[in-house]
């Protein structure tokens, strides 16, 4: 774009209205219920490509071992696998099913904040596919995850939000109250888009908010509803803290500070970057949106925080979305002032070369034995979702190869949950014994018998932690997922630990069970 982002962001001539008042709703538009129902064919029709995600995995577990609340989340996602997959056992479409709808869901919202900001039909279809192309909606809607639901609780609480500030009509914190509410039955990442939409309207106003009845009214709902999950955290120490701090150290996908600032840039698009940032500016500064002001200050106060506490770089990626969804109306405006065929022959060649990529990058569109190293560097969780049967096997190759008598009191210990979760799903066919572990829920959900000495353990890449446990630990064999892709298990090394050093009991929550 020849203009500078301000220049964007600018509010043109034709723009109707006193300064003080944000512009009416724009027209209903059909347009944004195109671009939805293409993205949930496409993920639908992609959804049973590679396999399980490590996380889909621990969730089916979770799910049978129901509580209110875990180490690293809350209950909602694995009431939700344990449903999907009472009515269809082992279907991975079924299980993938939700996000894909959730996922298309969001695609609507993100058109309905700005159609709420006034868009036309062509602006909100703009924002629509900006959304459905992005890959937050994508890698997200492909797989049954808390970031899915997380996505459309924060959208949902941000299109509330824009109708209160829009009407001052303060019975919608009721909504907000709702959504975050539910949404900390799922994480309780709501809780900071709560705290930056306070931070929000206390910098950009208006103040009154802060104790307006409704206002107090929604934090209630918010509190009543999240109330079983925070009760469960509190009674367990919070064990959330020790996974945050555990993700701030960098022991994660997507955490640090550089690649989370590093994400902000990509995780949209980057043909998108131009256009939220502009929506960012436009909502800081055009008077008619002075009314959304807190929406771009609620950005900024949350990123602000992912970035100092460490976190993951997508935690505020829901309010970039709230940003393109501005962006989108001042894009679609730049686009039909002078010179406007070149411009929008610009729109549509960014999006061909920017947005057309996020297809290869972040769905399994390429085959899973010749995916591209590349594939796997720009999408980890890529990687997470190919070979577990084969995983399976290489235990199951060590397993039977044991003596007899071995084999009968054997057991798997597995380094993360993923891995446990593999064998829970793959390994009954197998014969394989359970698998037990010790990162997160998993070790509340059992520990080895007592008894049980005779250990095949997998996804340690060294034996020193292992001998400190067992008096014996030989190589046994490797894992061989029979495809050439560069994941935490490929090619990693299988123990055959023998003779307990301590009992069970002794060690498994001291020095068994991590967090992470």
């Amino acid at each position: 774009m020849a203009e500078s982002v301000a220049d964007l962001a600018r509010p043109s001539r034709e723009e109707p209205g006193p300064a003080s008042a944000p512009p009416a709703p724009g027209p209903r538009a059909y347009g944004p219920w195109l671009v939805a129902g293409g993205v949930i064919v496409t993920l639908l029709v992609l959804s049973n490509r590679y396999g399980y995600h490590r996380d889909e995995l621990y969730f089916l577990i979770a799910g049978r071992n129901l509580d209110w609340g875990y180490v690293d989340q809350g209950p909602l996602v694995p009431a939700l696998a344990r449903l999907v997959d009472a009515v269809a056992p082992g279907n991975l479409v079924a299980l993938r099913t939700p996000s894909a709808f959730i996922a298309g869901g969001c695609v609507l919202l993100v058109a309905a904040l700005a159609r709420e900001f006034g868009a036309g039909r062509g602006a909100q279809t703009f924002a629509a596919f900006l959304a459905g192309s992005s890959g937050l909606v994508l890698a997200s809607g492909h797989l049954l995850s808390t970031t899915t639901v997380d996505m459309l609780v924060w959208l949902a609480a941000a299109l509330c939000t824009a109708r209160l500030l829009r009407t001052g009509d303060t019975r919608w914190a009721l909504g907000i109250g709702l959504v975050l509410g539910a949404g900390m039955l799922n994480k309780l990442l709501p809780a900071l888009l709560g705290v930056g939409l306070l931070a929000g309207v206390a910098i950009a106003g208006p103040r009154r908010l802060l104790r307006d009845r409704w206002v107090l009214a929604g934090f209630g709902v918010a509190l009543l509803l999240a109330a079983p999950s925070l009760v469960w955290q509190a009674t367990h120490g919070f064990p959330q803290l020790s996974v945050a701090a555990s993700i701030s150290g960098g022991d994660s996908s997507y955490s640090g500070r550089l690649d989370a600032l590093a994400l902000q840039f990509v995780i949209i698009s980057p043909y998108a970057v131009p256009i939220w940032i502009a929506g960012l500016v436009a909502l800081l500064r055009r008077p008619q949106w002075r009314a959304y002001r807190a929406l771009a200050w609620a950005w900024l106060v949350v990123v602000a925080v992912v970035l100092l506490a460490g976190g993951k770089g997508y935690y505020d990626a829901p309010l970039l979305l709230v940003l393109t969804a501005a962006g989108a109306i001042v894009t679609a405006a730049w686009a039909t002032r002078r010179a406007s065929v070149l411009r929008r022959t610009l729109l549509v060649a960014g999006a061909l070369l920017f947005v057309a990529p996020n297809g290869v990058l972040l769905l399994p569109t390429l085959p899973a034995d010749r995916l591209p190293g590349f594939v796997v560097d720009v999408n980890y969780d890529a990687g997470e979702t190919i070979g577990w049967p084969a995983f399976a096997d290489s235990l199951a190759a060590v397993h039977q190869a044991l003596p007899a008598e071995q084999r009968q009191r054997a057991v798997i210990l597995t380094a993360n949950y993923g891995e446990a979760g593999a064998v829970a799903r793959y390994g009954p066919a197998r014969g394989l014994p359970p698998a037990y572990s010790g990162h997160n829920s998993m070790a509340d959900f059992g520990r080895p018998p007592a008894d049980a000495d005779v250990v095949i353990a997998v996804g340690w890449n060294r034996p020193d932690q292992l001998q400190q446990w067992f008096t014996t630990v030989n190589l046994a064999g490797r894992v061989d997922q029979r495809v050439e892709v560069d994941n935490d298990e490929n090619g990693g090394p299988i123990w055959l630990c023998v003779g307990l050093r301590r009992p069970w009991a002794d060690i498994w929550q001291a020095e068994v069970r991590h967090a992470g």
